[in-house]
């Protein structure tokens, strides 16, 4: 019997980590990336998810080369982008950002661009982008003040965590619910297994 290849995925996010595990899988391990995310000038939304999504696995692949023990792993790597038509919002780590996101995003449609890149174990990498819409009720200022001062908003692109408060602004939602939280799980594993990886194993392990 062979052993399971490694997984590890290059992001630190609890967010990812918690999408993983609610398909049942548990990377052996994380190496996050440090990337100047800034967009190129003119880049379009879906460009720039795919361009941070590749760098990020191609730095955890860096990375894992000097680690025997990380020889032959797969690595996943993902990157989240929200726009309003071609304008980029920030991952806000400022409350005048996400201020100025929640403005942009109130009473209208916006598009969530998730971006998945994996390396193989054969040395190719595969890569996936998931579009989805999201609209916006209109909201008070007292909503959009309230919201700030929870802090759910800090290092979320867009200024918001779709899974935590935010999530009772949604109006509507056409596409993937779990890559706007950070990672879409039918591609994820679908790109997975489509590679070799068992990405069910862990299903059939008694709870």
């Amino acid at each position: 019997m062979t052993d399971t290849p490694k997984l590890l995925l290059a992001s630190a996010s609890p967010r990812r980590l918690q999408l993983l595990a609610q398909a049942g899988i548990e990377p052996d391990g994380l190496m996050p990336t440090s990337l100047d995310e800034t967009p190129l000038k003119n880049e379009l939304p879906r460009s720039l998810a795919k361009r941070l999504a590749r760098a990020k696995a191609e730095a955890a692949l860096a990375l894992s080369a000097r680690n025997p023990e990380q020889a032959g792993a797969y690595i996943l790597a993902a990157d989240t982008v929200v726009a309003v038509g071609r304008r980029i919002l920030p991952k806000a780590d400022f409350q005048e950002e996400a201020s100025e996101c929640l403005l942009l995003l109130s009473g209208r449609s916006h598009h969530v661009y998730t971006a998945i890149a994996l390396a193989t174990p054969k040395g190719t990498i595969r890569q996936r982008l998931v579009e989805t819409k999201v609209r916006f009720k209109r909201l008070s200022r007292l909503e959009m003040e309230t919201y700030l001062a929870s802090g759910e908003w800090r290092g979320k692109a867009g200024g918001y965590a779709i899974q935590g408060l935010a999530g009772s602004f949604v109006v509507k939602l056409v596409g993937s619910y779990p890559s706007v939280v950070g990672l879409p799980l039918y591609e994820t594993i679908t790109m997975l297994e489509g590679e070799g990886y068992p990405a069910k194993k862990g299903w059939l392990e008694p709870a």
